[in-house]
């Protein structure tokens, strides 16, 4: 059951990707950011109001504890670090063809093993060496497929932001497993649904005050290159952005408390999603030098099930 979760959970982050990338074109980029946000509220509301001040949901998986300041200021946590990754990110699509943002996406796994060694002094082993090759040499093909598309992987400040939006999320991983592991494990042990409806709640006020700033700052019709145009347009996507995330993010929570599921595998199967992206970015978009990308996202993926397996060896 996990295993399809799992496989159900990629599915769908490849179609949010997709939707993004949709309701990104020609429009704001904190405009649509800000909407994304406020639907995925707008979806956990319901579950929040019910679990308070009903018994519906007790002893379900759509229960929200109701918890205090030492519970939610881990979620706050949480939420200016996703945040801060999806607007470096949310930029990055709207710049970029998909099928460039897809595969350097994939490799946060190789982005948490280079900062376990940083920072935890973890040594990897051969398995996991082979993987991080693998990745750095797909990046490096990737940055030649990018130059055949006028993309200069060195000063594009997009890709950079690719590279940043990849790195927080990575992060973000990591304190998914702190926050939510159980006290004996040293985790936090905060109940899933808590985190994810709660973290929609604060990302949606975060960004609805960026927003409310940058309009009475007249940011919204900014043409100027350091603030590109705020223009928004109203796009049904921006509404599947919401829903294909909220269902992607609940399937791997669920994945996760099931008996028997294996983090490493679920990850690795999450990551799969960059091949409905690429697919999704060759067919509805109609983006250019697919074969060199499709080599190149071979790449990573190969790499993943050599990180996978020196994960589990």
């Amino acid at each position: 059951m996990w295993l399809l979760l799992a496989f159900l959970s990629a599915t769908l982050l490849g179609c949010y990707d997709t939707a993004k990338k949709k309701a990104l074109r020609d429009n704001s980029v904190v405009m649509v950011l800000f909407m994304n946000t406020l639907f995925s509220s707008i979806i956990f509301l319901p579950f929040i109001l019910l679990s308070s001040f009903t018994d519906i949901l007790n002893d379900t998986i759509f229960y929200v504890s109701t918890e205090g300041w030492e519970a939610h200021k881990y979620v706050i946590l949480k939420s200016c670090i996703v945040l801060s990754s999806w607007l470096a990110g949310y930029f990055a699509m709207k710049h970029l063809p998909l099928t460039i943002v897809g595969p350097i996406n994939a490799t946060r796994p190789v982005m948490v093993l280079i900062a376990a060694m940083i920072v935890f002094g973890e040594r990897l082993n051969a398995y996991q060496w082979i993987g991080v090759g693998f990745a750095i040499v797909s990046f490096y093909l990737l940055k030649l497929s990018g130059k055949k598309e006028g993309i200069n992987f060195k000063y594009n400040i997009w890709i950079w932001a690719a590279i940043v939006a990849s790195i927080l999320g990575a992060i973000s991983g990591l304190y998914d497993k702190y926050i939510l592991a159980p006290e004996e494990n040293g985790g936090v042990g905060l109940n899933r649904m808590l985190v994810q409806a709660w973290f929609n709640i604060y990302q949606c006020a975060i960004m609805g005050t960026i927003a409310l700033i940058m309009s009475k700052g007249k940011g919204i019709t900014s043409t100027s290159k350091a603030m590109p145009s705020m223009k928004f347009q109203w796009r049904w996507a921006i509404i599947l952005v919401s829903i294909f995330l909220s269902i992607a993010d609940f399937a791997y929570f669920y994945a996760l408390s099931l008996p028997g599921a294996m983090i490493s595998v679920v990850s690795m199967i999450r990551r799969g999603s960059v091949i409905v992206s690429f697919l999704c970015g060759a067919w509805l978009f109609h983006e250019r030098n697919l074969k060199a990308k499709a080599l190149d996202l071979l790449l990573v993926l190969i790499g993943m099930i050599f990180l996978f397996f020196g994960s589990n060896s």
